[in-house]
């Protein structure tokens, strides 16, 4: 059981980074009977950008070099699988017409301008929220607390439009879609709202609350436009559920 276990987290890893740990249809079909692992990679994401949030926050000390480089890591560790999730979900919902040409405009490969209007504005917000929170500096650990919680919550968020969201097509969204129930929900709430207590109390547990509200935005938007979510919809959510929590923890260091 232990090994299975193991196998699904080594599995959630190769799945959401870019670490070359492996994965197979045998790890993922795993990971889906554990996907309540998300937010526990989530931490492990965080921990690692942070830590190089943190290291660059102590050597630069410069609030404007430092997000920079945080978001460069931060893609370069997790990919762009789910910030081209984003963009396919600004095409479709700018697209005009029925839900199957909006589905039509997601699932089309070329990018549009939705899609370059939401990534630009969720990128300049990272910029802008991890600036705040990088320049607070003097040798505190925040943009380290943040980070792990800003991830922790936005896993999550995937879970919760899962949890709570039907799918319109089949694929590895499908697959998560199905794989997650309430009972997962709850898993990854519970530990979720245990680590973001942990590194930030009450705006941890605030940074939780937005990007778990953000999910259910994302869904209301993508059932009013396609009918349903994908996993461009889910990845699209991990994006937006992290700006928020991020700009949660950069609205309390400017308070």
């Amino acid at each position: 059981m232990i090994r299975d276990f193991l196998f699904a987290a080594r599995s959630g890893i190769g799945f959401l980074t870019t670490i070359p740990v492996g994965i197979s249809m045998e790890g993922l079909a795993a990971l889906g009977k554990r996907v309540y692992l998300f937010p526990v990679i989530g931490a492990v994401i965080g921990l690692l950008i942070g830590a190089l949030g943190y290291l660059l926050e102590s050597v630069l000390r410069s609030p404007d070099v430092a997000p920079v480089m945080v978001i460069a890591a931060l893609y370069y560790l997790t990919g762009i699988n789910h910030l081209d999730g984003l963009a396919d979900f600004g095409d479709g919902f700018v697209a005009h017409g029925s839900r199957e040409k909006k589905i039509g405009a997601m699932r089309d490969v070329s990018l549009g301008i939705g899609g370059v209007v939401f990534c630009v504005i969720v990128i300049l917000g990272l910029f802008t929220a991890i600036g705040e929170i990088v320049g607070y500096g003097n040798g505190h650990s925040l943009i380290l607390m943040a980070m792990i919680a800003a991830e922790v919550s936005a896993k999550q968020a995937m879970l919760t439009i899962s949890a709570f969201g039907k799918s319109i097509h089949q694929g590895l969204g499908s697959i998560m879609i199905d794989d997650t129930g309430f009972r997962e929900f709850g898993i990854g709430l519970a530990f979720s709202a245990a680590v973001c207590w942990a590194v930030l109390a009450g705006v941890g547990l605030l940074m939780l609350g937005s990007a778990t509200c953000a999910s259910f935005v994302v869904l209301i938007v993508a059932n009013r436009n396609f009918g349903g979510i994908s996993g461009d919809v889910i990845g699209a959510t991990n994006e937006i559920a992290r700006l928020l929590a991020l700009l949660v923890a950069a609205a309390w260091v400017m308070s």
